[in-house]
């Protein structure tokens, strides 16, 4: 194995994964047992008005994006899993997990303005 760019970069997501899986881990036990809802569903630093219905979409996401990162940490020293498939594993669960925060988070917070906007009334 010649060490370069590439090799420096798929180390740099290995050791990066550890990090990543903590927080997201720790995150959804928050949302879960202690029901924080500070970080559910932010949108330029401010929580929806209504954060609790949120809360559960938030914990699946973050529980499930740790948990596979979990398993890459894992699996690949003790399955030996291929580079392509443990890098592509890692990548489309950090990618899937950045949008649908985003989405969440959107989504939360149009459903809070149609709330105070109200139905409109044409008589």
């Amino acid at each position: 194995m010649v060490f370069d760019v590439g090799v420096a970069m798929a180390w740099l997501l290995y050791l990066a994964l550890l990090p990543m899986a903590f927080f997201w881990l720790r995150r959804a036990w928050r949302i879960l047992a202690r029901r924080d809802f500070s970080e559910v569903a932010i949108k330029r630093g401010a929580a929806p008005r209504s954060p609790e219905r949120w809360a559960p979409y938030a914990m699946v996401i973050n529980a499930l994006a740790g948990a596979i990162a979990v398993f890459v940490v894992v699996a690949v020293p003790t399955m030996g899993l291929p580079y392509d498939t443990w890098t592509a594993i890692a990548g489309s669960t950090i990618w899937c997990k950045f949008f649908l925060d985003f989405a969440l988070s959107r989504q939360a917070h149009a459903a809070d303005a149609r709330v105070v906007a109200g139905p409109t009334d044409r008589g």
